[in-house]
């Protein structure tokens, strides 16, 4: 049977069915095409399945900590059943929640594998066909938008989802085991160190870098690592694994690493790898589309409003490099807009936020001051602890700093740091700032609430200037 649309969305994760909706709110008829479950890896294997495993990490220990409070709570213990039914029920709700938008617009979700066709005097854009069993759907478009994200990297070691895992066989997982070693000290990393230490499993990270958090400012990485290390963490750096040594032995994962001059032997009940994630780009027909190409990782090259180089194609989320999930939702209603005729602002990369649902979080937006540095911009920065402001001391949670790096001519916000409580809800005020492409004078201006944990960035702008109050 074949149907006609205007768009055909590849792939039904965060910035395929969020793109689809926005098409259809614009008038396009759309098709999303998804052979698993709308929401994709970020709703069913990552974001939200991980955060609802570190919202109860988080409150266990808190619960373990409540003397501190005047709070006194005996036998309190981890039902680790019962953070993956919890954690269930909260992916099944937004997941039926998924449902309900994409039929209140009005989009026509396609269950099953889909295909490119390439494209003939019948169809000169091509074909998508959809495929479910024995039953086959041809899909005409005028667009399409490849929205096929990624997957988790293993660098050819064997994956067996017990010993050996990846993060989506961690959240699969019935039980934890005693030990950790992860391999990677990435967001993906450092999240499971902190969920995983926090449930009481002895944890060693291996990092090749020389430092955690290579996407981070320095200051906050080598918080983090010390803050990690506190809570017994292990945390190796300059670590470069040899993935043929990678063994299981008497229930156990056995490895080698180079450290330095040093080769040193690592073992554990398990070995996560969270070394990144690779796009989805072959199998569905893509390669045959010449004039779509690739970077030297094997993103998808695009432009601001997410083209690449065939006039037929768009490309949105982790496929075309985006990682991560409102990175892919954000590029999908740009994407939209401009084939239905609009004029959106491109997608502008340096004001992404980045977050790290570590304990504590890790947020920020714009540049690190190396990079600011690097890029030839005289540098001036701001920093606050979060010892200098009451709402943190009431929350029990002084660890950490923002930092503001700015524009020493212009003054211009140029980067925003937060490592502390809830970092990853305050960096949005930050992102705010940079699209209106604030001042730290006129970040400082700003009239906070009193408690309130946003009073750091008034802090940490006015010190941009040395007059910060409380410091």
């Amino acid at each position: 049977m074949s149907h006609a649309y205007d768009v055909v969305v590849l792939g039904g994760g965060t910035g395929g069915y969020v793109a689809a909706i926005r098409g259809a709110q614009l008038g396009l008829k759309v098709a999303l095409v998804e052979r698993d479950r709308v929401g994709g890896t970020c709703l069913h294997r990552g974001c939200i399945p991980t955060k609802s495993y570190l919202r109860s990490a988080e409150l266990l220990h808190a619960m373990r900590r409540s003397t501190e409070f005047g709070i006194q709570a005996e036998g309190v213990s981890l039902d680790f059943a019962g953070v993956r039914a919890r954690t269930a029920k909260v992916v099944e709700s937004l997941h039926k929640g998924v449902q309900g938008l994409l039929r209140k617009n009005g989009v026509t979700v396609f269950h099953g594998f889909g295909a490119l066709v390439p494209p003939s005097i019948f169809s000169p854009n091509g074909l998508v066909s959809v495929t479910a069993g024995d039953r086959q759907e041809l899909l005409e478009f005028g667009k399409v938008i490849i929205a096929t994200g990624s997957q988790p990297k293993t660098l050819s070691i064997p994956v067996d989802g017990t010993y050996v895992m990846t993060s989506d066989d961690a959240l699969a997982r019935p039980d934890l085991p005693e030990s950790v070693l992860i391999l990677g000290a990435g967001p993906i990393g450092m999240e499971w160190a902190s969920l995983y230490a926090d449930f009481g499993v002895r944890v060693t990270v291996l990092e090749f870098l020389d430092r955690i958090l290579p996407a981070e400012d320095d200051e906050v990485a080598a918080e983090l690592h010390r803050l990690m290390t506190r809570r017994e963490v292990a945390i190796v750096t300059g670590a470069r694994v040899e993935p043929g040594s990678v063994r299981v032995e008497g229930g156990r994962v056995r490895l080698q690493a180079r450290v330095g001059e040093e080769v040193r032997e690592f073992t554990a009940a398990a070995l996560l790898l969270a070394v990144g994630r690779e796009p989805v780009t072959r199998g569905f027909g893509l390669e045959n589309r010449e004039q779509v190409e690739y970077d030297r990782a094997g993103f998808i090259q695009v432009d601001g409003f997410g083209r690449t180089g065939d006039p037929a194609i768009y490309a949105i989320g982790d496929v075309a490099g985006g990682g991560l999930a409102h990175v892919a939702a954000h590029q999908g209603v740009i994407a939209m807009e401009h084939i239905a005729g609009r004029s959106p602002e491109p997608f502008a990369p340096e004001r992404v936020p980045r977050c790290v649902y570590t304990r504590p979080e890790v947020a920020s937006v714009g540049y690190t001051e190396s990079q600011a540095r690097a890029l030839g911009y005289p540098v001036r920065v701001g920093k606050f602890p979060w010892r200098g402001i009451g709402k943190a001391l009431v929350e029990g949670s002084v660890d950490g700093f923002a930092k503001i790096v700015a524009d020493a001519r212009t003054g211009d916000v140029l980067g925003v740091h937060v490592i502390g409580p809830e970092a990853t809800n305050l960096i949005a005020e930050a992102g705010l700032a940079m699209l209106l492409n604030a001042t730290a004078w006129e970040v400082g201006q700003v009239l906070r609430p009193h408690p309130a944990l946003a009073e750091i960035f008034g802090e940490a702008a006015m010190a941009v200037e040395g007059r910060a109050i409380h410091l």
